[in-house]
């Protein structure tokens, strides 16, 4: 099994500096997510009831994005949690992650880029919708082909982008809050207003837990860019405490102020798709205040969100399909880098998936329904694998005689913290569609959670080809690839 680390040959650029790595993964949790479909989780559990569900998913993103950087500082690699869960747990579990994971941001690219059409529709109706599509796919190819450094530059600007209009519309509402911008000021009023401000008691919190879930799914690419990173002892750990806050303020707070504006029974919050932009609770918001173009503003910032989740899942999924060839799940030819570091073929090979489930949207829309519902749950179960990577990292550590202060970095409150990620991701996915269940809609289950079973179909064909089993605590290979070397010229 080769390694992207040392060999040579195969060698990626560790080009991407701490800045870049942050606002990676700030820019892969900040879009529609945020800006559109925060409000609906306001109308289903009301103000109270939304809060908790993301401060819950939140805490428990931290201590997953912990854990991942525990592992991503021991054993930095691209494509980490694949690898981690074929060295830690089995080679099955590995291949079925790192295929399904490929294949969720594969399609989520053509997602991305159809969902441009609809954006640019706003501006400009009677140009047809393809033509903004496809110049959206070469813009992405184009920054992912020149330099990891590009795209994280790329990444860097769109981020920021989105991070000063949220910063902007909690300025804007706190004021709007307490009268100084707008109509008079609302106070406290919407929080006990009618059922406020818990609706739908705990099945609603719990029905909001997939919402939030959704809106933090991205965080992990910070563990995808720890083989790019120029220093990955220093910039993962810095990267996920920044994030970790800075999402959490974002989040919350906006919640806050989305809430305090507009009462939950408003039709306004019901949007959840960048199409719903006219009625975004911070298009609402900046309108109430008085702001003139408050609807083309956001949705230039939409833009920028869909380009920038295109831009990331190009990469993320580049990346897996070049640490997958290096493990040999897949063809050699994808484990090959150019002389700037991009494995080229890799990223060919995602392009062109990412642009044929785009033309099924015109040819073959059951297709492309059924391609992007067979992704929907991807990240959770990517989730979940680092989860299980960890707890299986951290006590082989301890069974072959390691001490923890040999790690550069520590995971908090271990063992709770993986184990608490591992529980709520299955009550997310669980909690999917439960009413289908209820109502015995096969096909509407079929639809919600088919990502499962193509997860174990792709899990269990590798482990009766090659019949693997639980890898033993003792036998797991802890040998880091970080080269001392390495480490020498990232700390001179």
């Amino acid at each position: 099994m080769e390694d992207p680390v040392e060999d040579n040959k195969n060698r990626m650029k560790r080009s991407l500096k701490t800045r870049h790595l942050s606002m990676i993964a700030l820019g892969g949790s900040i879009g529609t997510g945020l800006f559109v479909a925060s409000g609906s989780a306001i109308s289903t559990a009301g103000p109270g009831g939304a809060l908790v569900a993301y401060i819950a998913i939140g805490i428990m993103v931290y201590f997953l994005m912990t854990s991942l950087g525990e592992m991503a500082t021991y054993l930095p690699v691209s494509g980490s949690f694949a690898a981690y869960a074929t060295r830690f747990v089995d080679p099955a579990l590995g291949f079925a992650m790192g295929w399904n994971y490929w294949f969720n941001w594969a399609i989520t690219v053509a997602v991305d880029i159809s969902t441009v059409s609809l954006i640019m529709h706003f501006w400009l109706p009677n140009v047809p919708g393809w033509i903004f599509s496809i110049i959206a796919l070469i813009l992405i190819f184009t920054i992912n082909a020149i330099s990891v450094s590009s795209f994280g530059e790329t990444e860097y600007w769109l981020a920021i982008i989105k991070v000063v209009t949220v910063l902007i519309f909690l300025v804007i509402g706190l004021m709007s809050i307490i009268g100084i911008m707008g109509r008079q000021g609302t106070g406290l009023k919407y929080w006990n207003y009618r059922s406020g401000p818990f609706v739908n008691g705990i099945p609603g919190i719990l029905s909001v837990f997939v919402v939030a879930g959704f809106s933090f799914q991205g965080t992990e690419l910070i563990g995808i860019t720890a083989g790019e990173s120029a220093t990955p002892e220093k910039s993962i750990p810095k990267a996920i405490h920044q994030v970790f806050w800075r999402i959490l303020i974002f989040y919350i707070f906006s919640i806050l102020v989305i809430s305090l504006i507009i009462p939950y029974t408003s039709p306004t919050l019901l949007g959840s798709s960048a199409k719903d932009i006219a009625i975004s609770p911070f298009t609402v918001v900046f309108q109430r205040a008085g702001l003139a173009g408050a609807a083309s503003i956001m949705n230039a910032v939409i833009l920028t969100s869909v380009i920038s989740s295109a831009n990331s899942g190009m990469y993320a999924s580049t990346r897996m399909l070049y640490s997958m060839s290096l493990q040999g799940y897949a063809a050699k030819s994808f484990g090959l880098a150019n002389k700037r570091g991009i494995p080229i073929f890799s990223l060919l090979l995602t392009t062109l998936i990412s642009a044929l489930t785009f033309l099924t949207s015109f040819f073959g829309p059951k297709l492309y329904l059924f391609l992007v519902s067979a992704s929907g749950l991807t990240g959770f179960i990517a989730w979940i694998g680092i989860a299980i990577s960890h707890y299986r990292f951290r006590r082989a550590f301890i069974k072959q005689g390691h001490k923890l202060s040999e790690l550069r970095y520590h995971a908090q409150l271990f063992p709770f913290g993986p184990l608490l990620a591992l529980v709520l991701c299955i009550l997310v996915i669980i909690g999917q569609n439960l009413k289908s269940f209820a109502d015995f809609d096969w096909m509407s289950i079929g639809v919600t959670y088919m990502s499962i079973p193509l997860f174990l179909i792709l899990f269990l064909y590798y482990k009766m080809r090659y019949r693997t089993t639980l890898i033993p605590l003792s036998k797991v290979d802890l040998k880091s690839t970080i080269r001392d070397d390495e480490l020498k010229q990232n700390k001179a």
